[in-house]
């Protein structure tokens, strides 16, 4: 899951893509990167950590130009080092700057079938490179010359679609001839068009979430749709067109945790659809009969429901969990031994909310368990009575093949554990868990029009209909050998420099 933006302005653009990637951090903190164009070089700078970390002020100044493609990368394949970082670009054909957010869970074999058919190399382990690959040499075999046309992009794209296994939403540039943005053909992962007028020429904004417009002052465009391609010219003409009619199914984990709750995702508020997740499990919880004093959440992404839940209960609601502000999101973070030290040092309790008393917690997932475990851990040692852990997603029995970093079903707790094995795990007094039912129309209700969700990681039924436990087995293996495999070094972190196109 990552974060993917690209912005087609009218003067310098890079301070607005340095905004737009903060506003998208969340989505991503292993690396980050960026690509501009002044009308003659593609100006770039990636680099392994935060948005704040990698970019200071000799790179803002070099990155010039009108156009910039940024990215914040949460690492689902490859060892997560700086020759992964996104953008990518390539000389060939004008020269193509390109960012992606999603996973291809073919990307090994189609690295393979790119050298031995197409006779072209892919140097990194990021599924974008490859995408770009199959792109540009779908752009090459159809003999343009200067003349670039929509109808060409569209059957670039198509390629892609029928060449990529996965999910993906794509912005790229094409040097001296626009920006274009796409989404995988069941548009699994988000993503959002805006403009802004200036007096000029209208400015446009592709962005994996709708927050990031409301930041930069984008006028809300539309969801890019579902196997849609959109192209906005230099004249600033924007073409789109539909290149596949197959079922939309965006991801419902977006809504339960990875999306910030003050974006729209495909005219849903992730925000009142958190909360009518609260309020479904709160009817839940009330069945049980249990005496509860005090209903908190595991901040920060769980906050949203908690306090819907404590209203549908009437219970009194505390911020009993104090959250360490400059400690990342536990569930992205590389490796589990990492994200189980983190937690120590994200969380901290307030004895006085816990002492004596009978705690709901309420958290977004349980997904190893490990976390779950530790911080009830705390909760007990702060005084509570009794600790109550609730859920408001179901539990999560199946790999995520489409951006999540979850390689194996044995991983997931759920999968290989009942529920009351599962919550004497966590040493929880009681474990709540959300119907699948539930946040389907918990969603669902935010924009009727939507008819399913990719539900994979939760039904085990993934929506592309290419996947096969030989495949699950095949990416499992290959994702674990890439992890095995990777080694990070001190001269990677940064990387910078640019290609002339003069």
């Amino acid at each position: 899951m990552c974060g993917v933006l690209g912005i087609f302005g009218n003067d310098y653009v890079a301070q607005d893509v340095y905004d737009a990637l903060i506003t998208l951090q969340h989505r991503g903190q292993d690396a980050t990167g960026m690509i501009t164009f002044d009308g003659k070089q593609f100006h770039t700078k990636k680099g392994l950590g935060l948005v704040k970390d990698v970019f200071h002020t000799r790179d803002m100044l070099r990155l010039k130009g009108n156009a910039g493609v940024g990215h914040t990368r949460y690492s689902t394949v490859g060892g997560g080092g700086a020759e992964d970082a996104q953008p990518f670009y390539t000389k060939v054909f004008f020269g193509v700057m390109m960012a992606h957010n999603g996973n291809l869970f073919n990307v090994h074999d189609l690295k393979k079938e790119l050298w031995e058919k197409d006779h072209r190399f892919v140097n990194s382990s990021c599924d974008v490179e490859v995408i770009l690959e199959v792109f540009t040499k779908a752009l090459t075999k159809q003999r343009i010359n200067k003349d670039l046309k929509f109808d060409h992009l569209c059957k670039a794209t198509k390629s892609v679609f029928k060449r990529a296994q996965g999910a993906y939403s794509v912005v790229a540039y094409i040097a001296k001839h626009g920006m274009m943005a796409f989404r995988d053909p069941h548009g699994i992962r988000p993503l959002i068009m805006g403009k802004r007028k200036t007096g000029l020429l209208d400015e446009y904004i592709f962005a994996s979430e709708s927050v990031t417009l409301d930041v930069l002052g984008f006028e809300f465009v539309r969801d890019v749709k579902a196997g849609e391609l959109i192209w906005i010219d230099e004249e600033r003409k924007v073409h789109s067109k539909v290149l596949s009619n197959k079922k939309h199914t965006p991801c419902i984990f977006e809504h339960v945790y990875f999306a910030r709750p003050d974006s729209m995702l495909d005219g849903i508020s992730v925000h009142k659809a958190r909360m009518r997740m609260g309020e479904k499990l709160a009817d839940k919880i009330k069945k049980s009969g249990l005496k509860i004093d005090v209903v908190m959440p595991v901040p920060d992404s769980s906050r949203t429901a908690a306090i819907a839940l404590a209203a549908k209960l009437k219970l009194p609601y505390r911020e009993g969990l104090i959250k360490n502000r400059y400690i990342g999101r536990t569930f992205i973070m590389p490796g589990q031994e990492i994200r189980k030290k983190s937690i120590h040092y994200k969380l901290n309790a307030v004895k006085l909310e816990f002492e004596g008393k009978n705690v709901l917690l309420v958290d977004d997932s349980i997904v190893r368990g490990n976390t779950s475990k530790a911080i009830v851990q705390m909760c007990k040692k702060a005084g509570a009575k009794a600790i109550y852990f609730a859920s408001y997603s179901p539990p999560v029995k199946y790999p995520c093949l489409y951006g999540v970093d979850i390689p194996t079903s044995q991983e997931l707790i759920a999968y290989t554990h009942t529920h009351d094995e599962i919550q004497k795990f966590i040493e929880a007094d009681a474990l709540f868990y959300t119907d699948v039912k539930d946040i389907f129309d918990s969603c669902k209700k935010g924009n009727p029009k939507i008819k399913s969700f990719c539900m994979a990681c939760f039904e085990g039924k993934y929506p592309t209909g290419d996947v096969t436990p030989e495949v699950l087995k095949k990416v499992a293996e290959e994702r674990l050998s890439d992890k095995s495999c990777a080694k990070i070094e001190d001269d990677d972190i940064n990387m910078g420099g640019q290609m002339s196109l003069a």
